[in-house]
């Protein structure tokens, strides 16, 4: 049954993904929409799958084989309404959507 979650805020919210810790660019990524959207990250009716392959968006940002970080790439896409820019940098930008996001319960 749908139940809508009002957006949690109207500015856009920064999160910085340590590329050298122990969670992957994904699982930051799905903390912070679930920041913004208040979409619990475990509920069924969210994968990231769903919007982007994370596997490929963790190598596409991991460091190169010699530890040297990644510069100058960014990834924009859209996930549950809200406007995502990842950096190479770690830096992590969503921009709330503009109407409440339904949310699935399974």
């Amino acid at each position: 049954m749908p139940q809508q979650a009002p957006p949690k805020q109207q500015q856009p919210y920064v999160v910085h993904h340590e590329f050298g810790g122990t969670a992957e660019l994904t699982t930051t990524l799905a903390h912070a929409i679930s920041d913004v959207t208040g979409i619990d990250v475990t509920d069924t009716g969210f994968t990231l799958n769903d919007y982007v392959d994370p596997d490929a968006m963790d190598k596409l940002f991991k460091p190169k084989p010699d530890g040297t970080p990644r510069t100058n790439g960014s990834l924009n896409l859209t996930i549950l309404g809200c406007q995502v820019a990842i950096h190479s940098n770690g830096q992590i930008v969503i921009s709330p959507p503009q109407q409440s996001v339904t949310q699935y319960q399974g």
